[in-house]
Order: C-alpha cells, then sequence, then structure tokens
C-alpha cells in the first residue's frame, strides 16, 4: 500500500520531468512546444463554448422543471418487477448528461443512505462504470464538426445502459448483506 501511495504522489511530477528530458534531449524548446498547446486549448475551448452553455442550459431545465420524478413514476412499475431501487434512478438518469449534476445526485444519495448501504455502493459503482455521454459527444463532434452522431450516441448510451445494469446486478449479487 505505501509503494502505491508513494508511486501516485510522483507520477505527476515524474510525468512532467521525463517530458522535460524528452524535451531537451531531443534539443527542443519545450516551453514554446507548450504555449503552442496551451494556445490551442484556449482556442478549442472558445469554439465549443456554445455547446457547452446550451447543454449546462437543457441540464438546468431538466434539473428544475420535475421532469425526472415524472419520468421515475412512469417506469415504477418497471423497476418494481426488475428489482431495482427507484431511488438510483434520478442518477441514472441525469449521469449520461451532466457530470455535474451526476455527482450532486450521487452526493446528496449517499448522504441520505450512506456510503456503506446498498443503494450508495450502487450508487459508486454507477459512477465509476458510466460516462456524461452527451457532453463528451457534445464537446468531441462540435470540436471536429461531425454532424452526423446517431450511431455513437446509440453505442455509448446503451454501454451507459449497461453499465448501470450490470452495476446493480453486481451489488445485489455480491453485496446484498448491507
Amino acid at each position: 500500500m505505501k509503494l502505491i501511495n508513494y508511486i501516485s504522489i510522483i507520477a505527476v511530477p515524474a510525468t512532467i520531468l521525463i517530458i522535460l528530458l524528452y524535451g531537451i534531449f531531443e534539443k527542443k524548446n519545450v516551453f514554446d512546444i507548450f504555449l503552442k498547446g496551451a494556445n490551442d486549448g484556449v482556442k478549442m475551448v472558445i469554439k465549443i463554448f456554445p455547446t457547452l452553455v446550451g447543454l449546462f442550459l437543457a441540464i438546468g431545465a431538466l434539473s428544475s422543471s420535475g421532469i425526472l420524478d415524472f419520468i421515475i413514476n412512469i417506469i415504477k412499475p418497471i423497476l418494481n418487477i426488475a428489482k431495482i431501487p427507484s431511488e438510483i434512478m434520478p442518477l441514472a438518469i441525469l449521469r449520461p448528461i451532466s457530470g455535474s449534476g451526476s455527482i450532486a445526485v450521487a452526493t446528496d444519495l449517499m448522504k441520505k443512505f450512506g456510503v456503506d448501504s446498498l443503494i450508495g455502493l450502487m450508487v459508486g459503482t454507477i459512477m465509476g462504470s458510466t460516462e456524461t455521454t452527451l457532453y463528451t459527444i457534445a464537446v468531441y463532434t462540435s470540436s471536429v464538426n461531425i454532424k452526423k452522431i446517431r450511431f455513437v450516441l446509440f453505442a455509448a448510451l446503451t454501454a451507459d445502459l449497461t453499465g448501470m445494469i450490470i452495476s446493480v446486478a453486481i451489488c445485489k449479487t455480491f453485496l446484498k448483506n448491507f
């Protein structure tokens, strides 16, 4: 355990040092290359900013409109048959859309039920096995001007759904004593 702690402490500084030494060895101006990369990064942020604003506006409208509760009430009978706790559904719905929104929901669920409860463990597992799909697709496709995303979107949302279902199944199977 101490070895892992040591490695995690020195990982970032060691990586920076390796990059600097490689640049010096290859006789490249590392600082100028860094500045060019930072400049390109700022240009990319400016390019994707409208997409991010639209996405954050949609997330805010979804969260405050009460539509999440409406959707959960509609699918609650299916959840009861599948024995999936309806308490995790706000996270399951919000996770593909918003990282910060899903972290807020996950934090609330863990405060309410406890981190060591079955729901708390399911929440942690879902957070680790899924992605903020719509955000990621919006950012990456808008940065390279891709317009047709239906196949990527379908595959990514299917992967998220699979991650959520498997998370619940694993937690219910292996952590049922909680």
